[in-house]
């Protein structure tokens, strides 16, 4: 009975200090398997321009030889872009007379050299003038050719204007407070609530493109589901909330898919399961997602089958791994590695293919997996963060290896969490919505933004030319004609 008492201490203690070294680590350490995308492009950055001033004072040093001692300096491969306006300049010679005869030079050929210039942002006025007409014969008749419609009824803005306002906002992740300030500096004295006022009018106006947006996305065979905390003001009680903006995207590239990418936000106040069961409402398909509960009590309520994420459960064994000696952990990891070697080897391909492919070399991998994973659950103690791992991985065993008879579905949920990235992002700068409403806002011109993104659209032209259509009467039953991917033949220009 004592040697039972010491043995649940020892693991009880073990549990503990796994934990405080996992608190450690997430505290003082990186909270990711690798550096974040941004951050490492920020240290490159940083290396990059200390190089460059090392170039520069070598140049200067050694003028006559700099070119040859100094490293050959990156530089861009092939021609800029072709739809770029150019404007020539022609340096010539002086004379054309032959310095050594005197007689008359004719052209042999030239040298061409293509820089990068930029013209600064350049606010100008449109004046739209509507001559007025009057009979001399009838004194009380006038002629008029009628305004054109307006997203802002006698306001300031052309929708070329909002939808700039739009991309900085959603795209750039630029508050609408730091947009006044760079109009400022150009003398134009916008306020933050009128442009707020320009944005509100816009999401109300884009609504029936979202809706619309979504819809398409729902009669998908396969979507990807994913949420993110979306901080909302609570003026009632003088603080924020903690709202959820659902992400459900779609992307079959990795197999040759010939459906349009496309992801739509939507926002709910909490993360209660009711909201995935109402957002997807008529969908019937396989539904990609993380361990969220809410999605389980959707795959019992609705035609969905869950395909769960390997990207999760390696998470879970590498928190391990990282907070000291864990050989359990570490062979957990390497036979997920092997897992996704295979899948790295076989994307691209159709299918078919790599149904074909798991089969034949994931299929025994996994097979191999599962009674490991159970006996080292059985050695271990059950209340550690190891049994957590395990028991994560094996409850959600059959969501995670549907990838192998569906060449369509992916071992992660990698690709719905790229597109929450954006979402991230904003919040970062500014900090919360305002309102639930702001929310809603948010949800919508976000994922037009996005799918735009996703199909090389520029959304700027885009937008700009989806809010004039809209303002000008475009019919609802063509507004197919307006959904991001309609506009990818059009796109000659890529989009980061």
């Amino acid at each position: 009975m004592l040697k039972a008492m010491l043995l649940a201490e020892r693991a009880e203690s073990e549990r503990l200090r796994q934990i405080i070294r996992e608190l450690q680590r997430h505290r003082f350490g990186r909270r990711a398997e690798s550096l974040p995308l941004e951050q490492l492009e920020l240290g490159l950055e940083e290396a990059e321009q200390v190089e460059a001033a090392g170039l520069a004072e070598t140049a200067e040093k050694a003028p006559d030889d700099g070119k040859s001692r100094s490293p050959r300096r990156r530089h861009n491969r092939g021609a800029l872009p072709a739809h770029l306006p150019r404007v020539e300049t022609v340096i010539d010679v002086e004379d054309t007379a032959c310095p050594c005869c005197g007689g008359g030079l004719h052209r042999i050929g030239e040298d061409r050299a293509e820089r990068l210039d930029i013209v600064p942002a350049q606010f100008r006025v449109l004046v739209v003038c509507r001559p007025r007409y009057g009979c001399r014969a009838c004194e009380e008749v006038v002629v008029q050719a009628p305004a054109p419609s307006r997203l802002v009824e006698a306001g300031l803005p052309t929708e070329a204007t909002v939808a700039q306002v739009l991309v900085a906002k959603y795209a750039d992740h630029l508050p609408l407070y730091r947009q006044a300030q760079i109009y400022a500096r150009q003398g134009i004295d916008l306020d933050r609530s009128t442009l707020a006022d320009w944005v509100g009018k816009a999401a109300f106006l884009l609504r029936p493109v979202h809706e619309r947006l979504f819809e398409r996305l729902k009669a998908s065979g396969k979507l990807f589901a994913d949420e993110t905390t979306a901080p909302v003001l609570d003026p009632g009680r003088g603080r924020t909330k903690t709202g959820q903006l659902f992400a459900y995207a779609r992307d079959d590239r990795p197999w040759g898919g010939t459906d349009p990418p496309g992801v739509a936000y939507v926002y709910a106040p909490d993360r209660k399961a009711e909201h995935p069961i109402r957002h997807l409402q008529g969908f019937a398909g396989i539904l990609q997602v993380d361990g969220y509960a809410g999605y389980k009590v959707l795959s019992e309520r609705n035609a969905v089958s869950l395909a769960f994420c390997w990207s999760h459960v390696r998470r879970r064994f590498y928190e391990l791994a990282q907070s000291g000696p864990a050989p359990i952990a570490t062979e957990a990891l390497a036979r997920i590695a092997a897992l996704y070697r295979i899948e790295g080897e076989i994307h691209g391909r159709n299918a078919n293919e790599r149904q074909a492919e798991r089969q034949a070399r994931s299929r025994p991998l996994i097979a191999a997996f599962e009674p490991w994973l159970r006996e080292k659950l059985a050695l271990v103690s059950q209340k550690s963060k190891l049994a957590e791992a395990i028991r994560y991985a094996l409850s959600r065993w059959i969501g995670l290896t549907r990838f192998l008879d569906d060449g369509r579905v992916e071992m992660d949920n990698n690709i719905v969490e790229r597109a929450i990235r954006p979402i991230a992002l904003n919040r970062k700068n500014a900090l919360f919505a305002g309102s639930d409403g702001g929310a809603e806002h948010w949800a919508v011109i976000a994922s037009i933004i996005e799918t735009a993104k996703l199909n090389r659209v520029e959304p700027l032209d885009y937008l700009a030319d989806v809010i004039t259509r809209i303002v000008a009467g475009h019919p609802q039953s063509k507004i197919d004609d307006l959904l991001p991917w309609a506009y990818h033949a059009k796109a000659n220009k890529p989009v980061a």
